[in-house]
């Protein structure tokens, strides 16, 4: 099965996606409800720019984790203690409201035999972050994709980020700022693991 088809959920397979036509409406009618005009000169290619922006912004729904991760490195020399990789950016949208989350994610793994490359743990996060999302789930996904590719002897992630429905909408508090935190083997069942990986993130 395709990486497209195998990713989308069940509801929304790729045979049952809009046409680009249909989604340029759906922005029209927005448009319309929100109080202005579509056909002004000013929104006229606005359906267009948004439904092309959302395959940008969304296009974690056709890129697969298990692909990513695919290719390990077996020559590590050794090296069996934590690989951490921090401040890693990431830009999502509230599953709820469909307004940005930004925030960094801090990933670290526990090699048993094998590691990846660096980029591939900011391409996990990158894959989960351009979707819509609630910060808890896409934590437990990272922690979740690389536990099951790599098969670490533990992992560790977290996630800090400042959630839009809260700072445009709602209580309108800017700055308030989501901790959350997933933790697998090793760094669940050794306390001075899990202190080392919030030391060294905290660290900066």
């Amino acid at each position: 099965m395709d990486a497209i088809v195998k990713n989308f959920p069940q509801t929304a397979r790729e045979s049952d996606r809009p046409s680009q036509q249909e989604a340029e409406d759906a922005v029209r009618v927005l448009l319309r409800w929100a109080g202005d005009d579509p056909s002004r000169e000013g929104l006229m290619d606005t359906p267009a720019r948004v439904a092309k922006a959302y395959r940008e912004l969304f296009a974690g729904y056709e890129m697969s984790p298990e692909d990513v991760l695919g290719r390990t490195f077996e020559e590590v020399a050794g090296y069996d203690d934590m690989v951490l990789v921090k401040d890693i950016p990431f830009f999502s949208h509230c599953e709820h409201h469909m307004v940005p989350i930004i925030g960094k994610a801090h990933v670290a793994y526990m090699p048993d035999g094998r590691v990846l490359g660096l980029s591939k743990i900011a391409r996990v996060v990158e894959i989960y972050g351009r979707r819509l999302q609630t910060q808890e789930t896409m934590t437990s996904q990272i922690a979740k994709a690389i536990d099951e590719t790599l098969r670490p002897r533990g992992v560790a992630v977290m996630i800090e980020a400042e959630h839009m429905c809260m700072a445009m909408r709602g209580v309108q508090k800017q700055g308030s700022t989501t901790l959350t935190t997933t933790f697998t083997g090793t760094f669940k069942t050794e306390p001075a693991d899990q202190v080392r990986f919030m030391t060294m993130v905290r660290g900066r």
